[in-house]
């Protein structure tokens, strides 16, 4: 009965979607309306961020429809810290200059205070850490000659503090963290999968900028936990409890802990991330996927729990493109569309089986997802049909969410009922990836398509830099001393970096004398003995003619949910080189070829 009534829906969704593009094609955006609207978005922004300086600074968050303030994460003016990045997006020198100054003189958290993990680290840590790359380097354009680290050694003293949370029998941190004092006796147990898994880009980034290893050691023993602890089929639950290991919640969901595997392996080269990545990625487009929706199921039966369309969900389709899977990524971007046509908002939750929005999730949050993998597949394809999406996206903000101080929460997506309230990430991201959208239609002109880097976007929106402090310089095979024994490994690392850059730019080389499964955590290096491998049975296939990073593939899909798993499954992955990937889609000539 469900499967006849995701059929319907589809069939649906198809349907308005052929109205849709017949609509668009005689009322398309043209460039002129284009930059139109990306000055559009502009003023946005600073309808909203001025909003925040006038009545909310410094305090967290904006209340745009009373113009007042609410501490909401920690009481360190959260909102400035999540924009910083947009304004040095924007080009506005003069603002950037003085947020950071300021943040630099007045934050502090020594402070008692117990905090998200995960909120800390993807909007502050993240936040900091992309502001600071911005401002200390010449080569982006927005250096500020009297800046001197302070975001950086704001930065490094906040993940320090959070360090605390990680100390669990399973590596899985602790949901909470008190700044001043640590764990609270008291904490919670549980937490969510996305919450444990989704640190690694902001403490990675991190350990490589300090040069000291535990940042990134500690989120990767929490990524290797979870999926130790993983189903049989290769799904893992929504909670679990950091000290037993046991799942308090199995339904599987799309998840960020996804997101994070592969933008890991991107930006670092890391190739256990990409590994992990491969068999979650497979195993959820075998037992989660309707096409083109995507359904909750119990993670060791797959029997469906749930038919629900979360509006979380709608960052899959961007991850799908960077991960070179467009086909199945455009069908379920116009299911998910076909959803904020219905309401002008995407709503939390939209029941799949009786085709409403689902009671208790009818509030739209001004999330930014279904915008995200809006610009991803844009930039993507170049297909104009998108350019309209984001059109409506900024005819529904506009006439649906506009405060008089900023944009409000929607509570109630089919009435257009506001809260007073406004997410930091409506500046960290919303706006961003809309305004992005129109800019690389009317000729980009900004540090991401035109700049001296590439950049992986963190969850929270922030701009992460490939450069080669970050993506180069430390090894794979020795960044940890993990898997790598003797007294050689710096000699061994210089070695394997000079071949790694000789042949494919932002690879990483790979440490001698270890098994499949030791290259990717599956396996430990024995303390007494050292196993010797011939590397060259183990090396990925390279398409020379990719337009785009494609880590996944039918073949390698349906290998890896067999139980017959051999050294041999890379070889089932078809994989263009890591630079190629990075000077195409993440760079401004990024098309994929659609045949």
């Amino acid at each position: 009965m469900l499967l006849l009534l995701l059929a319907i829906l589809s069939a649906d969704t198809n349907h308005n979607n052929i109205i849709f593009l017949r609509q668009t094609a005689a009322d398309g955006v043209t460039p002129e309306e284009a930059t139109h609207l990306r000055d559009e978005v502009r003023e946005m922004f600073y309808h909203a961020f001025n909003g925040y300086m006038e009545h909310a600074f410094p305090l967290d968050e904006l209340k745009p429809l009373s113009c007042g303030g609410e501490d909401s994460l920690g009481g360190y003016a959260l909102t400035l810290i999540d924009s910083l990045d947009m304004l040095a997006l924007l080009g506005d020198r003069e603002r950037f200059t003085s947020s950071v100054d300021w943040i630099g003189k007045n934050l502090r958290f020594d402070i008692n205070k117990t905090v998200s993990v995960f909120e800390t680290t993807i909007r502050v840590l993240g936040g900091l850490l992309s502001a600071h790359l911005i401002a200390s380097d010449y080569a982006t354009g927005m250096r500020i000659p009297s800046y001197d680290n302070q975001l950086f050694d704001l930065a490094e003293d906040l993940a320090r503090r959070m360090l605390p949370a990680f100390d669990t029998p399973t590596g899985i941190p602790f949901g909470s963290v008190n700044l001043l004092y640590g764990v609270d006796e008291q904490e919670s147990r549980i937490t969510s999968t996305a919450g444990g898994g989704t640190l690694t880009l902001e403490f990675g980034m991190l350990s490589r900028l300090t040069n000291d290893p535990i940042f990134e050691q500690v989120t990767k023993n929490a990524v290797r936990g979870l999926w130790a602890r993983r189903s049989k089929l290769n799904l893992v639950g929504a909670h679990i409890n950091v000290f037993t290991g046991e799942w308090t919640q199995k339904e599987q969901v799309l998840i960020l802990f996804y997101e994070y595997l592969l933008k890991a392996y991107l930006l670092f080269g890391d190739e256990e991330y990409l590994f992990i990545f491969q068999e979650a990625y497979a195993a959820a487009m075998h037992y989660l996927y309707n096409d083109p929706w995507y359904v909750e199921v119990n993670m060791d039966s797959a029997a469906i729990v749930w038919p629900l369309f979360n509006s979380l969900q709608a960052f899959w389709p961007g991850l799908q493109v960077l991960a070179g899977d467009i086909d199945p990524a455009i069908r379920t971007h116009a299911a998910f569309f076909s959803v904020w046509k219905r309401y002008g908002f995407t709503p939390e939750g939209f029941n799949l089986a009786t085709l409403t929005v689902q009671q208790g999730q009818k509030s739209y949050p001004l999330r930014p997802e279904l915008i995200e993998s809006t610009y991803w597949l844009y930039k993507a394809t170049r297909d104009p049909r998108y350019l309209d999406v984001g059109r409506d996206m900024v005819v529904s903000l506009q006439y649906g969410a506009r405060c008089p101080c900023g944009y409000c929460h929607i509570v109630d997506v089919e009435f257009h009922n506001k809260e007073d309230h406004m997410e930091s990430f409506f500046l960290a991201e919303t706006v961003k990836y809309l305004w992005l959208l129109f800019d690389l239609a009317s000729g980009p002109d900004n540090l991401v398509e035109n700049g001296p880097y590439k950049y992986i976007f963190s969850t929270e929106g922030h701009l992460l830099p490939a450069t080669p402090q970050i993506s180069l310089i430390r090894e794979h095979c020795s960044y940890l001393g993990a898997y790598c024994k003797g007294g050689s490994i710096e000699q061994e690392s210089h070695s394997s970096f000079l071949k790694s850059t000789s042949t494919s730019g932002l690879m990483k080389g790979l440490c001698p004398g270890l098994t499949h499964g030791q290259k990717y955590g599956i396996s430990y290096l024995d303390a007494t003995s050292t196993v010797q491998e011939d590397h060259s049975t183990h090396q990925r296939e390279n398409v020379a003619d990719s337009h785009s990073l494609l880590v996944v593939s039918q073949q390698s899909a349906d290998n890896s949910l067999s139980n017959n798993k051999n050294n041999d499954h890379d070889m089932n992955v078809q994989e263009s080189n890591h630079q190629c990937f990075l000077m195409t889609l993440l760079g401004n000539s990024a098309i994929v070829d659609k045949t």
